[in-house]
């Protein structure tokens, strides 16, 4: 199952952008923009991990986009990949300083892989999905933007035999880069 999924999220990422680039727009048609984010995320069931971030937004005008949100976590025990539709609101100061809050909903799938022998734990589960968050970003010409988000996740991850605990909510703080209209 992993390796599917990251099959699909490869394609899926390769495809949008050689849409993206290769499809010739002029600058008043381009409506779409690309963000990509590296962090780390804790409250998971293995407690702080990293975690990287992707996102692809049509912009309607310049202050509301939406689109979908990945963000995965690609290493060590817990590989963990959740997926939404999400809403933007751009709020965009005089200064090249942009407030952006969103939200949106989706689905989180995780898997733990941790230990060796009779307590060793192997489990996955799949629940709902919905981030909620704010990102600060910094115009660093007229479509490229360095960026600060943080991100409530509110999800329902058990893992239970394995973990008795669940898994409801976790933050994540990213720094990145955003290309847009």
């Amino acid at each position: 199952m992993r390796r599917f999924l990251r099959h699909v999220l490869t394609m899926t990422l390769v495809s949008l952008l050689w849409v993206s680039f290769t499809a010739p727009a002029q600058a008043e048609d381009n409506h779409w923009g690309f963000g990509s984010d590296l962090g780390l995320t804790t409250g998971t069931v293995n407690g702080t991990v990293f975690n990287l971030g992707f996102n692809l937004d049509y912009y309607v005008d310049r202050n509301f986009s939406f689109g979908p949100m990945v963000q995965i976590t690609p290493m060590g025990d817990l590989f963990q990949i959740a997926m939404a539709g999400v809403g933007k609101f751009h709020l965009r100061f005089n200064n090249g300083i942009n407030l952006v809050p969103f939200t949106g909903m989706g689905f989180i799938h995780a898997s733990l892989d941790r230990g060796t022998g009779p307590a060793r734990i192997d489990r996955s589960d799949t629940s709902w999905y919905i981030p909620i968050g704010v990102s600060l970003e910094y115009q660093v010409v007229h479509n490229i933007a360095i960026s600060s988000t943080l991100i409530v996740n509110l999800h329902d991850i058990s893992l239970s035999p394995s973990l008795p605990e669940k898994d409801q909510t976790s933050v994540a703080l990213l720094f990145g880069f955003r290309w847009g209209p």
